[in-house]
């Protein structure tokens, strides 16, 4: 069985947009590159480039996040996912950060503000 990645925003990164309005995402069998650009975000502050953690190909997009993109702000991690991708190189996933690593990384970008 080969794994798939459900990639989004986090709670932390969520807070910082304030109220999502509109969301764009790739197609799916489209292919995504490693901290490179997939799609936006548009908050009523600011659109933001969404930046995929993986290379991979998209096996699946979150067609809710068209008619309800505030899914995003108010669930992060269960309905407000963005896409899910087929890894094609899964060494990267040992480069992520794990919780305990993110809540460190946040709370110091935070502190630097």
């Amino acid at each position: 069985m080969s794994s798939v990645a459900t990639i989004g925003i986090t709670d932390h990164a969520q807070g910082h947009l304030g109220e999502v309005v509109f969301v764009e995402l790739p197609e799916e069998k489209s292919s995504v590159s490693k901290e490179k650009n997939f799609g936006a975000v548009e908050s009523v502050k600011a659109t933001s480039e969404i930046l995929s953690p993986i290379s991979g190909e998209v096996i699946e997009v979150n067609t809710k996040l068209t008619d309800s993109p505030g899914l995003i702000n108010s669930s992060p991690y269960e309905d407000g996912w963005m896409i899910k991708v087929k890894p094609s190189n899964p060494a990267e996933l040992e480069s992520l950060m794990g919780p305990t690593e993110y809540t460190k990384f946040c709370e110091d970008e935070d502190a630097a503000h």
